[in-house]
């Protein structure tokens, strides 16, 4: 540790850089990906705006447990199925995935498309689950 400390102070240009760069990557990946929203957010949104979640997980996961009335298109067939969502323009997205990881490939997909109010939600299934949100197993 104390060597890690040498470094800076000997190099603190080339270390004042690394962190701006970390910060700037930072800064670009959570803006590429659009806004996000809490499990307990997205309930509010779905009870009070009438927002619809697109479920991007395949088929497999989504049988194993979905939110109540959420759309399963998954992120490979995105594109193509575009337009099952176009009833839907006006209304707020909320894009749901397993972890939170590939939503924000969903959100920007969407946002090309003309949809305008597209949110991601944060942490995903795995998140809803956590805060203890039912889930259906249809």
């Amino acid at each position: 540790m104390d060597r890690l400390f040498e470094f800076v102070i000997n190099h603190y240009i080339l270390a004042s850089l690394f962190v701006a760069f970390l910060l700037a990557i930072l800064v670009l990946e959570s803006r590429r990906g659009g806004a996000k929203v809490s499990a307990q957010g997205a309930v509010t949104l779905i009870n009070k705006d009438q927002a619809i979640v697109l479920d991007i997980r395949d088929r497999k996961e989504f049988a194993e447990g979905r939110i109540t009335g959420s759309i399963n298109i998954p992120l490979s067939g995105l594109k193509g199925r575009i337009n099952e969502l176009a009833k839907h323009k006006e209304k707020q997205i909320i894009v749901a995935d397993k972890m939170g990881q590939h939503s924000a490939m969903a959100v920007k997909q969407l946002k090309e498309e003309g949809f305008a109010d597209v949110v991601r939600l944060n942490g995903g299934i795995a998140d809803w689950k956590a805060s203890n949100l039912p889930l259906v197993k249809k």
